[in-house]
């Protein structure tokens, strides 16, 4: 390498440089440069005037904000041609590149700076070029205006490298040139949209792309815009949304993942992209683009294979395609949902992933460093002579200027270095994109049972075998039969092909083969008519084995998977069954979900929450099933997880009040204050005790008071009718059935003077009725009532209400009556009559039984020992009665773990899709025990 670049040197020096300059690139890194790219080199011989004193400081310092695209504008500003335009063009952008090439070389600029700056190299060019040439065709045809006389101006499309900010040294830019809207330029020669967005566009072309004696600026490369090379050059934003909607196909999707508006009214180019988000990212979860990234991965490596480019390191094994088809592939099929896979460049889709657990953060890092390293080397690559080169050098020369660039010491270093980087890859790259495996060994004859139905044969004696029965054969048949399997494509059925064997095998192991089956085949039929469901089922094996897994334990956990099949994304995560999520992540991730959805559609936001909730009662219900999860915790989880949505719901609700209405405000004596609004939980949500599919007990309250009680907003309103709006609005919010179904269905019948009463009461109004109006079972509902949402201020007011209620001295005999009169009525009303059942809840000796006795006891014993009052579930009121001395040790014991046992049982048997109705004799000594318990106490 010492020839070549002493050769350099020497006509460097006779190209005339001072001497000044001839020292201070030596200090900046000439031979490092020289060594490695014979471009910039050959640059420097040709024209040393590219360093003055400007370029010389620009070269050791990265480029701020803007620098370049003024350094193009100033560049261009004296053309007054084409011809000047293109020469002009063509300096700036060789002054740029050997200005880009010479950090990267001699080591003063990371990756991320370089492709930073030739992507932004890229964009000053195009917009400029455009921005003269645009001038100029006005002053000739006039400007296109449409029907409206409003401006319309060439929207230019950056796609791959360039619309992610990530242009390689010798890259092409794919382009898509749009406009918003037809119409006709208003020159003496008007020419309509197409004709006049056509020519500037071609000029553009030109200015870019053709040879001349000063070279050229970029390749252009035009084949990804609507019908590639037959299409036609510029197209209106109508026909774009048009060709996408009726013509897209995959591989354009995953182009427009990267698109980004690089020239022209990038305004526009960005409502453009916006519009055709739902091409891109569908609103469930598209599987099949593991097919269809698949088959152009395997179309790419049969390209290599036929044209010997194993040593290709963007198509080659390992290389930079992969990494992006890994984070494309999870883009498409998540990014509809999640706003945080909307990104444009790799590794910061990269990072996305491993925050979301979709990759282990050792592989999410592994593939960033692979990529830096694999860009690099491409960069180096194409920065020796500046050509679009891939393949790593054949000649020993070549493979040592290349490792030497990259810092290794001979090609055998660099070599290794680079096959591990690319070994990693391909093992990530295996890992995600594996195919579902037809060779493996199979461990029944499932598989050919489908296909035996499908042609009519008899598969009856192996389904016996393998432990289904008449049923599951006439189901199998039935299913084969059903219109949404006949409506299939080609590609659908394909994929149902695919999928049957193995969903045959899983029931056929499941432990409950018959059920399982016919569970699953209901889903299959329901889910038919959207392939992606059938290829995320067909794709991966973590899926169909906890459908299985639910199926046999939980009936109506699968109806709930069957009716909103979204929530199969959540039977991806091999970590199901383990842990019910805590509440402060279940916070963190609603926040994340609402993040990603535009905040003036509420339809889109009320089904967020909705998939969000089920998604989260499912992994809640995996733990419980796995035993990961006991009763009590079960239920605290799924009282967290109603609070964090009422919040949730409260702040959008009050968003939407605030917007239309202002905000509530009151006088008191003089002074303005904000009024509020708080949510207290009743019953199993204040006690901390949901169950699955327990309703919401709430009562809604406001501190509004004193004088010009009035809200401030365009649309004013008395605060009673704005808190009242506003509580119907959260009601509406959470009880309304929408395509994704119920939030909650909400009970407001513990607010004061029940049905009859005010759906929210002023606090004072609240006070003065528990004081003087209330019945003993609403101060028994007290006991458990807790605030869940609202303002702190008001919810402390209420915390001192409750106290004051509750530490009131009772009249132990009238109380004792209180307690047993309404217990009697409510299990007249509320039992569920059998005569050889017993109902959990509501049955002599069952779950409200010890409700009613604990809360007897506090309501009994709390004006003498007020910490009573501060535990709102049956468990803590038990520990803090014993730990009072006001029940025994012992019965706080047994009632604690009877209450344990009766709300496990229900949990499991609304998951099993029963009441709560079991056995007489199942609970017998519990019952026993508890209805000794009650006589000691009330009677």
């Amino acid at each position: 390498m010492h020839e070549p670049v002493r050769a350099h040197w020497d006509r460097f020096v006779a190209a005339g440089p001072s001497e000044t300059l001839q020292r201070a690139l030596l200090d900046a890194g000439l031979v490092r440069v020289f060594a490695a790219s014979d471009f910039v080199a050959e640059s420097c011989i040709r024209s040393p005037s590219l360093f003055d004193d400007s370029t010389l400081e620009r070269l050791t310092a990265a480029a701020s904000p803007g620098e370049i695209a003024a350094q193009v504008r100033h560049a261009l500003a004296a053309c007054d041609s084409e011809s000047g335009l293109h020469a002009a063009l063509r300096r700036v952008r060789r002054r740029e590149m050997v200005r880009i090439a010479w950090r990267d070389l001699a080591g003063l600029a990371g990756l991320d700076e370089t492709l930073g700056d030739l992507s932004d190299l890229a964009d000053a060019c195009i917009d400029a070029a455009l921005a003269r040439l645009s001038d100029w065709q006005a002053q000739e045809r006039g400007m296109v205006r449409d029907a409206q006389d409003r401006q319309q101006s060439l929207v230019v499309l950056g796609f791959g490298k360039l619309g992610a900010r990530e242009l390689n040294f010798s890259s092409d830019v794919d382009l898509v040139f749009a406009y918003p809207k037809k119409g006709e330029s208003d020159g003496e020669r008007p020419l309509d949209s197409d004709a006049w967005f056509t020519r500037l566009g071609q000029k553009l072309i030109r200015a870019l792309n053709e040879p001349t004696e000063d070279g050229f600026v970029f390749r252009v490369d035009m084949r990804l815009r609507p019908f590639g090379a037959s299409g036609p050059l510029a197209t209106s934003f109508a026909a774009l949304e048009h060709y996408y909607q009726s013509h897209g196909r995959d591989w354009e999707r995953y182009a427009l993942i990267k698109a980004r508006p690089v020239a022209g009214d990038r305004a526009a180019g960005e409502q453009l992209l916006r519009e055709l988000r739902p091409f891109v990212y569908r609103r469930y979860l598209d599987f099949n683009a593991f097919e269809s990234l698949r088959d152009m991965k395997t179309m790419i490596a049969q390209e290599v294979a036929r044209q010997g480019l194993e040593d290709n390191i963007k198509l080659g094994r390992g290389g930079i395609r992969e990494i992006e088809f890994i984070g494309q592939l999870f883009q498409l099929i998540r990014g509809g949902r999640e706003a945080a896979l909307r990104e444009r460049a790799i590794r910061r889709v990269l990072r996305s992933l491993a925050a979301s657990d979709y990759l282990e953060v050792d592989d999410a890092e592994a593939l960033d460093a692979a990529y830096v390293f694999l860009r690099r080397v491409e960069n180096r690559l194409q920065m020796a002579a500046d050509r679009q080169v891939h393949d790593l050098p054949a000649e020993s020369v070549g493979q040592l200027r290349l490792a030497w660039s990259m810092g290794f010491a001979d090609w055998a270093a660099f070599k290794a270095a680079l096959d591990a980087h690319r070994d990693r890859v391909r093992s990530v790259f295996g890992q995600v994109f594996a195919a579902p495996d037809e060779s493996a060994p199979r461990q029944s004859d499932a598989p050919a049972v489908w296909q035996t139905i499908a042609a009519g044969g008899d598969a009856l004696p192996v389904l016996i075998e393998l432990g289904f029965g008449a049923s599951a054969d006439a189901a199998l048949r039935d299913l084969q039969a059903a219109p949404p399997i006949q409506a299939l494509g080609a590609r659908g059925r394909r994929r149902l092909d695919q999928l049957m064997p193995r969903l045959i095998q899983a029931a056929a192991v499941s432990g409950k083969p018959e059920a399982v089956l016919l569970s699953l085949l209901r889903l299959v039929e329901a889910v038919a008519g959207r392939t992606a469901y059938l290829a995320l089922l067909a794709e991966n094996d973590n899926v169909l084995r906890h459908l299985a897994a639910i199926a046999a334990a939980s009936p109506w956990l699968l109806q709930l998977v069957t009716r909103v099949p979204l929530l199969m994304d959540e039977l991806i995560d091999p970590r199901l069954f383990q842990a019910a999520p805590d509440p402060a992540a279940l916070a963190a991730e609603l926040d994340a979900v609402l993040a990603g959805v535009d905040p003036a559609d509420q339809e889109a936001e009320m089904d967020a929450l909705r998939q969000f909730q089920q998604a989260a009662v499912l992994r809640i219900a995996a733990a419980d099933l796995s035993g990961h999860a006991d009763a009590p915790l079960v239920s605290q989880r799924l009282t967290a997880l109603a609070e964090v949505v009422l919040n949730s719901v409260l702040t959008l609700t009050r968003q939407r009040m605030r917007a239309r209405h202002g905000v509530p405000m009151s006088r008191v004596d003089g002074v303005d204050q904000l009024a509020s609004m708080a949510v207290i939980g009743y019953g199993t949500l204040g006690g901390g005790e949901l169950g699955y599919g327990s309703d919401l007990d709430l009562v809604f309250v406001h501190d509004s008071r004193g004088e010009a009680q009035r809200s401030d907003g365009p649309q004013p309103l008395d605060n009673a009718v704005f808190f009242s709006r506003w509580s119907q609005r959260m009601i509406s919010f959470l009880s309304t059935a929408t395509s994704a179904g119920v939030l909650y269905r909400v009970d407001m019948r513990l607010r004061p003077s029940g049905s009859a009463g005010l759906l929210v009461s002023g606090f004072d109004g609240f006070a003065r009725y528990q004081r003087e109006q209330a019945w003993t079972w609403e101060h028994q509902a007290l006991v458990r009532a807790r605030p869940v949402a609202g303002d702190g201020e008001l919810l402390q007011r209420f915390a001192e209400l409750r106290r004051d209620i509750l530490c009131r001295p009772r009249d132990e005999a009238a109380l004792r009556q209180d307690i047993t009169t309404m217990r009697e009525r409510m299990r007249h009303e509320l039992l569920v009559k059998t005569q050889s059942g017993f109902d959990i809840k509501q049955g002599t000796g069952g779950l409200i039984d010890i409700e009613f006795l604990t809360q007897y006891w506090v309501l009994l014993h709390a004006h003498r020992h007020p910490e009573l009052i501060e535990p709102r579930g049956n468990l803590d009121m038990l520990a803090a009665l014993a730990s009072a001395q006001r029940i025994g040790s012992e019965a706080a014991t047994d009632l604690a773990a009877a209450y344990r046992v009766y709300l496990g049982r229900v949990h499991r048997l609304t998951l099993e899709g029963w009441g709560t109705v079991v056995a007489r004799d199942e609970f017998h000594d519990v019952r026993e025990m508890v209805q000794a318990r009650w006589r000691e106490a009330l009677l």
